[in-house]
């Protein structure tokens, strides 16, 4: 089963990954390895942090580097998707409509105060964030892709074509939602087992956030695509960021 998790580092990120055959067969159950991209970069936003407080660097120069560290491992794939999304939420638009803006390859303004916000608001929580939280939140770079994936293959479609409807028409669905929900579960797990109240306190931000998740796309959109399942992504481990930082505090 390596030609699958070839395909889903491939399309998710920037990891040099050997040339294979995108076939039926192997795209059955590419979502699937999908959550361990996030573990790499869990693994190296938490290996990047503990060396740069080993030679003494500062908090704001953490967070600016574990700000920017996930965009340069996936490409900023994610990134697109939620900038995409800012551009059309903020259209008032109707469904049709907020669709062609997705598309639109230009940015409007307020993706890019959306966007701008958004890093803004992730280096300074990761500059508040304690090592022992910090462990606790790089699962939930996992946990984040498996709920992701999840979206894709459950979630109505907005449209007929797409990264979405690709993943989810070619993939297993019930072997793919085992998995995937199997990878939350055990997520959600170990974060309890780590750290009981910051584990919970992840977890329910994670729940409004994905009830959110939901609702926008059937709302806004009519269902999902690859850019809300991006915006998604990326709002998640934002909230994730910030329900660690209130739970190392408390």
């Amino acid at each position: 089963m390596l030609k699958p998790m070839i395909i889903a580092f491939s399309m998710y990120s920037r990891i040099p990954m050997p040339k294979t055959d995108w076939d039926e067969k192997s795209m059955k159950y590419a979502i699937c390895y999908f959550p361990l991209i996030g573990l790499v970069i869990g693994a190296a936003v938490y290996t990047v942090s503990f060396l740069l407080y080993q030679i003494g660097a500062g908090n704001t120069l953490v967070g600016c580097v574990l700000t920017v560290l996930p965009i340069i491992i996936t490409g900023g794939i994610h990134m697109d998707g939620f900038i995409d999304t800012s551009d059309a939420l903020s259209s008032n638009q109707d469904k049709q409509n907020r669709l062609e803006i997705m598309k639109d390859p230009h940015i409007g303004a307020f993706a890019v105060i959306r966007a701008a916000v958004y890093f803004i608001m992730s280096v300074g929580l990761y500059s508040e964030l304690d090592a022992g939280a910090l462990k606790i939140f790089c699962i939930g770079f996992i946990l984040s892709r498996a709920l992701s994936g999840i979206s894709v293959i459950t979630f109505p479609k907005a449209k007929n074509t797409g990264l979405a409807v690709l993943w989810s028409g070619m993939t297993d669905k019930k072997i793919a939602f085992a998995v995937l929900a199997a990878e939350a579960a055990l997520c959600c797990a170990t974060m309890i087992l780590l750290d009981f109240c910051t584990g919970i306190i992840i977890l329910i931000f994670t729940a409004i956030i994905y009830f959110y998740h939901y609702r926008s796309c059937t709302k806004n959109f009519g269902g999902i695509t690859g850019d809300l399942a991006g915006y998604f992504l990326q709002l998640a481990e934002l909230f994730m960021l910030a329900a660690a930082v209130i739970g190392g505090k408390i």
